[in-house]
């Protein structure tokens, strides 16, 4: 059976969490025998972080961001603004010609939408997984503003937000899983053109987006719904996951990848 390394829960900075992910993807890059990682972790302060190709300066309004003490960092991967703040994060690195997450970005999609919704259900999530979706005009800069291909869904709204990208022969795609959302807080943390434009889009948004203590069954602990999304990855992957941390090499690293997350050339590139 196939191994895959599981790096358990742990808390970071945003600048330390994309560092952490862009050294596992780097270091696999460099192995003879590249293994996949299975990552979980948090964020401390809470932080905003931006798709790679968003704007800083039209979207991110400073000022509040400052007022609220939220951090912001720019991902490597593409898509929308998302607030991490209570949540789950998993990330899965592995090289894109593994079978497991193989072909094209939507296939590798649904796999590890699969494994997440097997999960999910464990834990008496109602999640079902959407087949389609995307962008419309009454959208803000928002993640959780629409659901895309093969994102996980509970009557219709979005719980778990997903983004990819692929280097060096490698993919790498984390996502958040909410256990609890702030959408107000999010709201005031980026620009609109005004009060009336924030508050349509902001009602819209609340539609669109839940988390899951808006959605349980029964009030789920972080430990329990990671342990039953593991068991939902070794089901769906037909994998076996060896519980893990980061290297010496990873570390080392991961202290220079962080400089490039932590500086405000890469934050407010675009």
């Amino acid at each position: 059976m196939t191994t895959w390394r599981y790096l358990p829960y742990a808390v970071y900075s945003g600048a330390e969490n994309m560092a952490i992910d862009e050294a596992l993807l780097l270091t696999m890059a460099q192995a003879l025998n590249p293994q996949p990682v299975l990552r979980f972790y948090g964020w401390s302060p809470a932080t905003l972080s931006l798709g790679y190709a968003q704007s800083y300066h039209k979207e991110v309004d400073e000022k509040a961001c400052l007022a609220e003490g939220i951090d912001v960092i720019r991902r490597p991967t593409g898509g929308r603004a998302v607030l991490h703040q209570y949540e789950l994060t998993y990330s899965v690195i592995a090289p894109e010609h593994d079978p497991h997450v193989s072909g094209t970005v939507t296939k590798s999609y649904l796999r590890i939408s699969q494994a997440l919704l097997t999960g999910l259900k464990a834990v008496g999530v109602p999640a079902e997984m959407v087949a389609c979706g995307g962008l419309n005009e009454a959208s803000s800069s928002a993640c959780f503003d629409a659901p895309s291909w093969y994102e996980l869904v509970v009557d219709g709204r979005k719980l778990v937000g997903s983004a990819q990208v692929r280097k060096e022969g490698m993919l790498l795609q984390h996502g958040s899983i909410l256990l609890h959302f702030d959408a107000d807080l999010l709201f005031r943390l980026l620009k609109f053109p005004n009060e009336e434009i924030r508050q349509r889009l902001l009602t819209g948004f609340k539609t669109k987006a839940c988390a899951l203590d808006e959605v349980w069954t029964h009030p789920i602990e972080r430990e329990a719904l990671e342990q039953e999304i593991c068991s939902g990855f070794c089901e769906i992957m037909g994998i076996k996951l060896i519980r893990s941390q980061l290297t010496e090499e990873e570390k080392a690293l991961v202290e220079e990848v962080l400089l490039k997350y932590q500086s405000a050339e890469w934050t407010k590139k675009r």
